[in-house]
């Protein structure tokens, strides 16, 4: 199946927010893990934390920022399917877990915002 132009550069995107968070130290756990709740971009870990990564891309900023465009409806998802994930992989669950979002401005600079939000109630 051929990706569409955006899939391509979303691919481009999660390619680089990778080699950003892996040249910090952060280890691969899982990548663009899909569940009925949605989509995990990127699964890293950092030590004794597992970390969440949302990673947004955008082409132009008449409507806000990559960073900003992680609403509070995305962030529902996100934690669905966060637990999700937990739940089927013990030896993450008894990690802490933080929510991280590297976003990329319409020059392509990348933006690593961490500890985005955090879950009201896991």
């Amino acid at each position: 199946m051929t990706r569409t132009l955006r899939q391509r550069l979303g691919d481009e995107a999660e390619e680089q927010a990778l080699k950003l968070l892996q040249a910090h130290g952060l280890a691969l756990v899982r990548r663009n893990y899909r569940c009925r709740f949605g989509e995990l971009d990127l699964v890293m870990r950092e030590r004794g934390t597992v970390v969440i990564v949302e990673v947004r891309r955008r082409s132009r900023a008449d409507f806000g920022s990559s960073l900003e465009s992680v609403g509070r409806h995305k962030q529902q998802r996100l934690l669905r399917a966060a637990r999700h994930l937990l739940a089927r992989t013990p030896e993450l669950a008894r990690l802490a877990c933080r929510f991280d979002v590297v976003g990329f401005d319409a020059r392509g600079e990348p933006q690593w915002l961490q500890d985005a939000f955090r879950a009201d109630a896991w």
